[in-house]
């Protein structure tokens, strides 16, 4: 898939340069011929296959398009998580002054290191950011200069298992019960805690979609092949239907 990714405008202009040459030997052939009518049924047969495709593949970056935009929003929810537990951790943990704020001062440094201490989580933000199935498909000749770190990039992504942050909850039994009992002596850092957990819980339920979505896209990327294949196609039927309406003019 990858070579006729990198060589898509090398394979379009073969077939642009096929379909000339055949062209020019139906020249020998005078207009209303038989030939001059199978080209352009041909034309007509390889363009409406190509929209087909083009509008497949419309609908395939489209869904591209929002992935990176939720991206976007998941590692921006990320920062801030990390921002409000840090800030959490400054005003009530150090140090903390009581067994119920030291038992939700030591969740919010474990929920916080599974989010930023712990580098698979922005290591899948971070790639997905920057290597989508698009990247890897551009319109230019020969092959991108980093595609292999981009593949190789691309794995990591592949291999990110959200189900290693899912197995942990924000609220165990022991921090429901400091919770609880926070509520009734300080009711501040019990409701500042809750926005924290019930914030990482929704975090990790969006990178869990995030992982599905890519897996999606990914499973469907040979559409963009379709794509060059649709274009190749119709640069080989062009020449056809251009060398028809001259023949006819004359």
């Amino acid at each position: 898939m990858m070579t006729i990714a990198d060589n898509q405008l090398l394979l379009i202009l073969l077939c642009f340069g096929a379909g000339s040459l055949g062209t020019a030997l139906l020249f020998r052939h005078p207009a209303g011929h038989r030939v001059w009518r199978l080209a352009d049924l041909g034309w007509v047969v390889l363009g409406g296959i190509g929209a087909l495709v083009a509008v497949l593949a419309g609908i395939y970056k489209a869904d591209t398009g929002r992935l990176e935009r939720q991206i976007d929003i998941a590692y921006a929810a990320t920062a801030s998580f990390d921002r409000d537990a840090a800030r959490f951790r400054l005003r009530f943990c150090d140090p903390a002054y009581d067994s119920d704020i030291a038992t939700l001062c030591d969740k919010i440094e474990f929920l916080s290191a599974s989010t930023a201490g712990n580098a698979d989580l922005p290591l899948f933000i971070a790639v997905t950011d920057q290597v989508t199935p698009l990247q890897g498909l551009q319109l230019i000749f020969g092959r991108a200069e980093n595609t292999s770190e981009m593949m190789e990039m691309a794995a990591k992504a592949d291999a990110f298992d959200p189900a290693a942050f899912t197995v942990f909850t924000a609220l165990d039994a022991p921090t429901e019960a400091a919770v609880d009992s926070l509520r009734r002596k300080v009711p501040t850092i019990a409701g500042d805690f809750l926005i924290l957990a019930r914030a990482y819980d929704a975090l990790i339920e969006q990178i869990t979609q995030l992982k599905s979505e890519w897996e999606y896209l990914q499973d469907n990327a040979h559409i963009l092949v379709l794509q060059i294949l649709a274009l190749c196609m119709v640069a080989f039927a062009a020449p056809f239907r251009l060398g028809k309406s001259v023949v006819d003019l004359r």
